[in-house]
């Protein structure tokens, strides 16, 4: 392993003060490198998880290579199935975030404090390149982050300054085997074209040592970007029934970037997702918002956006959150905590059309849209509770304020 890539890892580790460790374990050889390294300097505080897609017909022999590995290194092994895809819609897109969800909740419910990934100097150097190739702007070539959170969990890339071959040195010298990914050969797959294209660009000095160089000075440059624009929540954003509240003419005086940046975040928070919404309709947005209005309301990104002449206004959708439903003591749609009386037949849902049988909803003042979308609690197909509708019931529903979203702004 390269002296640099080996310190920028031990300092990494060093600065996680964590009682329990994750690691996400795929049997690749780097996630492999990650748990042999990270068992190192954690020892007995770590557990290792894989999650195993049920899409190829090697993957619960890989899984069980996993856990074998861990039976010798003394470190507790989980393997989470996901058997939702139906067939439809982009599979590499849906495997991930669903990978992201089962591995946050088993974090959850193990107490651990973070999950590492295997995220190699590889793998950000390829993310770049597929973004170059999507004409993406600061944030999308600033490449992947070595630190985020998802579903309320704090994932960590401590690999990101490692080569892949520096991992495979590593697991050779202990005579460990990994699994080979026969998907990583499948042109199909826009990582693997990117994968292939860096031999290419090499006599260009373009490789992956320079490629996750570009990433890391955008990436000081997206956190600059990113405290402005916290710094310009903090002045001018209001937090209104769980909605972003945006001044329009001081949104439209902000450079684009900044005024970007802070569409962009909203529309994340307001609907707790990992992905920021596609730029296309981003810049749509951006120029509704900018010229006379013709369209007052546009729907993206999960999130209604309302237009008037002095504000832009950013909330749920109503129809993102009409199956959604959880316990009363869990958290609803990624952000919404309720407090009162809890019962083991009540749970939370969106109030909706229910918001007839709240008389005093109009004396809230709040747009109806944002009170279809609002947490509710019920018992069957009773209504017990609507805070945001004037119907307390003993219940107070509580979500982030502008500090929270602009700290976001910087996180995310």
């Amino acid at each position: 392993m390269t002296h640099d890539g080996l310190a920028g890892l031990r300092l990494a580790l060093s600065r996680l003060d964590l009682r329990r460790l994750g690691v996400a374990v795929s049997g690749g050889s780097d996630s492999l490198g990650l748990l042999y390294l990270v068992h190192g300097h954690f020892g007995g505080r770590i557990l290792a998880v894989t999650v195993n897609h049920r899409l190829r017909p090697d993957a619960a022999s890989e899984a069980l290579h996993v856990a074998r590995i861990c039976e010798r290194l003394g470190v507790p092994h989980t393997v989470l199935e996901w058997q939702a895809w139906d067939g439809r819609g982009n599979l590499q897109d849906q495997a991930r975030r669903n990978r992201y969800a089962l591995i946050a909740d088993w974090a959850r419910e193990q107490d651990i404090g973070a999950v590492a990934l295997g995220h190699t100097l590889d793998d950000q150097a390829e993310t770049v390149l597929m973004r170059l190739a999507r004409a993406s702007g600061v944030d999308g070539l600033s490449g992947m982050r070595a630190e985020f959170v998802a579903h309320g969990t704090r994932f960590l890339r401590p690999l990101l300054n490692v080569s892949r071959d520096d991992l495979r040195d590593e697991l050779r010298a202990r005579n460990v085997r990994w699994v080979d990914d026969p998907s990583n050969q499948d042109e199909d797959f826009e990582r693997v074209r990117a994968r292939k294209a860096m031999a290419a660009l090499a006599s260009l000095g373009i490789d992956s040592a320079t490629l996750s160089r570009v990433a890391t000075q955008l990436g000081e440059a997206r956190r600059a970007l990113s405290v402005v624009a916290a710094d310009w929540v903090e002045k001018q954003a209001k937090i209104i029934g769980g909605d972003v509240v945006l001044d329009r003419t001081a949104l439209n005086a902000l450079p684009a970037e900044l005024s970007r940046r802070i569409l962009s975040g909203a529309l994340r928070w307001v609907a707790s997702e990992p992905y920021p919404p596609r730029s296309e309709p981003l810049s749509e947005l951006m120029a509704a918002i900018r010229r006379e209005i013709d369209k007052p309301r546009v729907t993206l990104h999960g999130c209604l956006v309302s237009i008037t002449d002095m504000t832009v206004r950013i909330g749920r959708e109503p129809a993102a959150v009409e199956d959604t439903r959880t316990p009363t003591d869990a958290m609803w749609d990624g952000r919404w905590c309720m407090t009162g009386p809890h019962a083991h037949d009540l749970e939370i849902r969106a109030l909706g059309e229910a918001v007839k049988h709240c008389p005093d909803w109009r004396a809230t003042k709040l747009p109806r849209a944002t009170l279809l979308a609002s947490p509710s609690v019920w018992r069957g197909e009773t209504l017990i509770a609507a805070p945001h509708a004037g119907h307390s019931g003993g219940w107070e529903a509580k979500t982030g304020d502008k500090s929270d979203f602009a700290a976001y702004l910087i996180s995310h």
